[in-house]
């Protein structure tokens, strides 16, 4: 029988703001999370993006604190991407509304000193990106004496970010008896790595098999030759706007994100799109999320930056305008729709030399994607030679990496073209020069 929040052990004030929140039932990783978090077990939680984890991890933890209490940081959130760590602390401060805990966030690109001041005024919760949190406490602004619970939000981004360095550092300014949870989409050897770490002993939850996209979104693959061809493609999906009535197209570089961008603003004009990516300003950022999540825009084009912590309502589609690299972003990527109980699609658009990544995706999610034949109003343009040249070499490299003796068609393709240049040249040389007669030698006698 599935439980209700009313079965778990919350105060009022939760149970009031859960309510106002318009939240009824538990998702699974609530269901199965919260009761041992609130019993004081450490926790490692396997959980796909929009399954509802960080309300798993937040209700328990307010539940634990109750209210505001001395100068210093009782808890410590820790995140890799400040788009996730802002969308925590929203969750915090919709279900502490009837509580006096004081929630501070913490995150690079922009500067120092209103945190620094808002630490200075008292905090119970600190949500923070691992850099800004240690940068602030060398500073001497964070006295770690206090924390009593340790949280590890999206684990596995954070060691693709390459933060494991700043983990170990902030696990030894950290005092050893506390309460540790652990969340991650996906369970790599370096989350295993910094678990053991981390943990002891923990309570392992995991809702469904690791990296499994939701069963709310449905997936579908297109095979398509080349950038042009995306784009007509795009263009012709896109003619339907009340299906794709919000959404958010994912690229791999911001040159492409950019491109993308240009090209749907000349179509759709700029208040019905935007982009986000690692060039964009901080507030450029904030501000072109905010107008998505409130509806304002359409379409928000981005790069792998906004796959995590965007908890948007209601995206209708996801589009994999390039497939990713690290595979695990897909799942990731994919998460954006079909959150919370709704039902969501996800459409990647896939390259000769993107293939490669398609074949591993679908072992990691241990399902193959359906594929779709492109719609006969699509123009299939034709592949240029510097696409084409750069699609083979990217295929050799694949091809390298799984065979590290293979000389690749382009390399060999390459070299043939060098050899007959030069074999020609030979014979030129040869043909030009005069031939000598032979001279017949008298035999001996």
């Amino acid at each position: 029988m599935q439980k209700s929040f009313s079965d778990f052990k919350f105060n009022k004030q939760i149970w009031d703001a859960i309510a106002e929140a318009g939240y009824t039932v538990p998702t699974e990783i609530q269901e199965k999370a919260i009761m041992p978090t609130l019993a004081g077990q450490d926790i490692m939680g396997i959980a796909q993006t929009g399954t509802g984890k960080t309300a798993a991890f937040v209700l328990p933890l307010l539940m634990k604190l109750k209210y505001a209490q001395g100068q210093d940081a009782r808890a410590l959130i820790l995140t890799p991407t400040r788009e996730l760590a802002m969308q925590i602390e929203e969750n915090i401060q919709q279900f502490s509304t009837y509580l006096d805990l004081r929630t501070v966030l913490l995150f690079g690109g922009l500067g120092p000193k209103t945190q620094k001041e808002k630490l200075k005024l008292g905090v119970d919760i600190i949500v923070a990106t691992p850099g800004r949190f240690l940068e602030l406490y060398l500073d001497g602004d964070i006295n770690t004496k206090s924390l009593k619970f340790l949280v590890m939000d999206e684990a596995d981004k954070m060691m693709d970010m390459g933060f494991i360095g700043k983990i170990h550092r902030i696990l030894e300014v950290v005092p050893r008896k506390r309460q540790n949870l652990l969340y991650s989409a996906t369970m790599s050897e370096l989350v295993r790595k910094i678990a053991g770490d981390f943990l002891a002993f923990p309570t392992v939850i995991e809702v469904s098999e690791q990296a499994t996209p939701a069963k709310t979104v449905t997936q579908t693959l297109y095979h398509v030759p080349n950038l042009k061809t995306k784009l007509n493609l795009l263009q012709y999906l896109l003619k339907d706007d009340e299906a794709f009535h919000r959404l958010i197209i994912f690229c791999k570089t911001k040159q492409v994100a950019d491109n993308v961008f240009h090209f749907l603003e000349r179509k759709y004009a700029e208040d019905e799109v935007r982009v986000i990516h690692a060039n964009k300003g901080q507030n450029t950022r904030i501000n072109s999320i905010n107008a998505f999540k409130e509806g304002n825009i359409r379409i928000l084009v981005a790069t792998d930056v906004a796959a995590r912590g965007l908890d948007v309502s209601n995206v209708s589609h996801v589009i994999n305008f390039d497939v990713p690299i690290i595979i695990e972003d897909y799942v990731h990527r994919i998460g954006r729709t079909g959150r919370a109980f709704n039902e969501g699609d996800a459409i990647t658009f896939s390259n000769p030399a993107e293939e490669y990544y398609i074949k591993k995706i679908e072992k990691l999610i241990r399902q193959q994607i359906p594929v779709k034949e492109l719609p006969a109003d699509v123009f299939v343009e034709k592949t240029g030679f510097d696409e084409k040249q750069a699609i083979a070499r990217e295929i050799d490299l694949q091809i390298r990496k799984d065979n590290p003796d293979f000389q690749g068609a382009f390399h060999e393709k390459k070299n043939a073209k060098k050899f007959a240049k030069i074999n020609a040249e030979r014979k030129k040389k040869v043909a030009g020069k005069p031939r000598l007669k032979s001279v017949k030698k008298s035999p001996k006698k």
